[in-house]
């Protein structure tokens, strides 16, 4: 059995392999007080010759991706799944507030080629998407402290507000612009992006954000165009 290792803010746990670690507000890793998160939220377990990694919590989602962003899942609660990459990384936002661990292992069943990491930016299949300039303004700025993070392991998700005023545009023109996004990522397959009752404005904007930084859509790099002024807003098939 390979054993396994969770890092988060800088600090480190090595699994016990003989019970289950806890992981949320209270537990074997207590991620925060904040009272949005589970008081036990995530669950990693070793049975049938893998760790596993189960969501126990009754609200909150989690996205799981390889490293390199190539392979990623959408964690349900309820849900569980296999841990089969020597790294992973997981996202997941309580409230207002966004946080980021990962997990490591030296003997992974499966590893991500060259290939894939190279084609891959879906979930489940690859299919090609692209986006306007200001689509990726808009996802950049709603990105953008996790993306000028420093060994950060704890976010604050900006507000729809302090997004549109970070860009210079009114709420109308954000909110249709990220309606634009959603519905473009939703038709991809990208699950938790789509709108109706029990569905939360801020859950949106925390999925879209933890796909679109763990699927590499934009990285560090793309932090300029939040300040870049000549850029016009290409038509694209959704008459954006």
């Amino acid at each position: 059995m390979s054993p396994l290792r969770v890092e988060f803010a800088g600090e480190w746990h090595d699994l016990p392999p003989d019970r289950p670690f806890i992981i949320g507000r209270e537990g074997d890793l207590e991620i925060d007080e904040n009272p949005y998160l589970h008081r036990h939220f995530l669950e990693l377990s070793h049975h049938d010759g893998l760790w596993w990694l189960a969501n126990v919590g009754v609200r909150l989602a989690a996205t799981v991706s390889s490293a390199g962003g190539a392979v990623q899942s959408w964690l349900s609660p309820g849900a569980r799944m296999p841990l089969v990459f020597e790294r992973s990384v997981i996202v997941f936002t309580a409230g207002p507030v966004t946080y980021e661990l990962s997990l490591h292992t030296h003997e992974a069943p499966y590893d991500v080629s060259r290939e894939v990491q190279a084609s891959m930016s879906g979930e489940t299949t690859v299919m090609p998407v692209s986006f306007t300039p200001m689509q990726k303004q808009l996802m950049v700025a709603l990105a953008e402290p996790m993306l000028r993070r420093e060994g950060v392991s704890i976010n604050e998700l900006p507000s729809s507000t302090a997004a549109a005023e970070r860009l210079g545009w009114s709420m109308s023109k954000f909110n249709r612009k990220l309606d634009n996004v959603c519905d473009k990522l939703d038709r991809m397959g990208v699950q938790g992006l789509r709108g109706g009752p029990g569905k939360l404005a801020t859950n949106r904007r925390a999925r879209l954000v933890e796909y679109a930084v763990t699927s590499q859509i934009i990285t560090r790099a793309d932090l300029p165009i939040l300040d870049d002024e000549t850029l016009q807003d290409a038509a694209d098939a959704d008459g954006d």
